[in-house]
Parts: structure tokens; C-alpha cells; sequence
């Protein structure tokens, strides 16, 4: 079987850039950034998350024309022209890295090209491009992925043996006095009996 060629999409064109060889291996790469919060009299300062950063995918592509003798820039060129910025968007363009199972949205954040084999008359023949790519994604879908359930945030709780109206909302909003937004927006007939097992809502204060 063939091996399946990775390809690089312009999202905005349309146009497909096949890479000339397969990567023989690609980097993913995932931060968070946090911030130090001196407080006078520890020894240590606190860490307070402040936010994720953008997944980047780094590698290195081949590119040969040592065969039949042309300028390995010709090929080349169309990967540094993902950098160049767009007439209508004013930004470079998004892009669609596939191969096998990864699909990665992104945008070509650097490259750097190396040009190591030349022939007689100093043309280029062969070439390797470093590349990092930097994830890609709409505002939609960078919300949906938040896991947070907290009081700035609707949510929905089942009632567990036990608790009361009162004891929910200190839990959920640090004050217990907090219980009528809830029994409103759970549209409780008596906020005084409550049942395992019931689905209350827990509005945003």
C-alpha cells in the first residue's frame, strides 16, 4: 500500500499543498501560563492559573530535487507563502494539517528554511523547511470545552440525601442566605422539602 501523503489545506483558497516526504516525526505541544503572586512573609511565592495557550505542532519537511535537477525553492516557496498575509482577511491564512489520523486547524506561526545541496551552476536541490504550527480554533469551540461549573455559570445539581436549600447554596455561592435564586430558577412549590434525587438549577448571581 502507498503510503499516505500529509497535506497541508489553505482554508481560505482551498488550495492543498501535498508535502514532498513524510515528516519521520512531528512534536504536539500544549501549555498553560500562571502567574506568580507574591505575598509578603511566605517563603514561596502562590501560582494563579491565568490561562491555556494554543497547542503548537512542530517538524521538520524534506524536500529533494536532486533527480531531475530543478530549483528545490519552487516547492519550498509554496509553504513560506503561508506566511504572507492575506488581501482580504489582512492575516495570514488558516490552515488544515492532515495526515493519518491527525487533523490539526492551524496557522504557519515560523519556518525556516535550510538549503544543504547544490549543483554545478549554485541552484538548490535540496532543502529542509522547520516549521511550527499554531493551533487554530473558533471562539464556539474553545467555549464548549470548558469543564468550569461555578456560580458564574448555570448548572444543574441533583439533590443528594441530606441537604438542604441553605446548605446548597453555601456550597455553591460561600452564602447560605443565596437559596431563594436557586428555589426561583428550580421553581420549588416549598423550598423546604427537598427530595434525593431531584435536579435543582443553579442560576448565575
Amino acid at each position: 500500500m502507498a503510503a499516505t501523503k500529509a497535506l497541508l489545506i489553505n482554508t481560505e483558497s482551498g488550495v492543498t499543498i501535498p508535502v514532498m516526504f513524510n515528516p519521520p516525526e512531528y512534536q504536539l505541544q500544549r501549555t498553560n501560563q500562571f502567574a506568580e503572586v507574591g505575598i509578603p512573609g511566605l517563603g514561596s511565592s502562590l501560582l494563579q492559573f491565568v490561562r491555556g495557550q494554543a497547542q503548537t505542532l512542530t517538524m521538520e519537511l524534506f524536500f529533494d530535487t536532486s533527480d531531475g535537477g530543478g530549483d528545490v525553492r519552487t516547492h519550498t516557496a509554496r509553504v513560506l507563502e503561508l506566511t504572507s498575509l492575506d488581501a482580504h482577511t489582512h492575516a495570514p491564512p488558516r490552515l488544515l494539517f492532515i495526515w493519518g489520523s491527525l487533523v490539526f486547524p492551524c496557522v504557519l506561526e515560523s519556518v525556516s528554511q535550510k538549503l544543504d545541496l547544490f549543483n554545478a551552476a549554485g541552484l538548490p536541490l535540496r532543502a529542509t523547511l522547520d516549521v511550527t504550527f499554531k493551533g487554530y480554533d473558533l471562539l464556539e469551540t474553545v467555549l464548549a470545552r470548558i469543564p468550569l461549573q461555578s456560580s458564574d455559570r448555570t448548572k444543574r445539581r441533583v439533590v443528594k440525601s441530606g441537604e438542604t436549600l441553605q446548605g446548597i447554596a453555601a456550597e455553591e455561592y460561600g452564602d447560605p442566605r443565596q437559596w431563594r435564586p436557586i428555589a426561583e430558577a428550580s421553581r420549588l412549590d416549598d423550598p423546604l422539602a427537598l427530595a434525593p434525587g431531584q435536579v435543582l438549577t443553579i442560576p448565575t448571581l
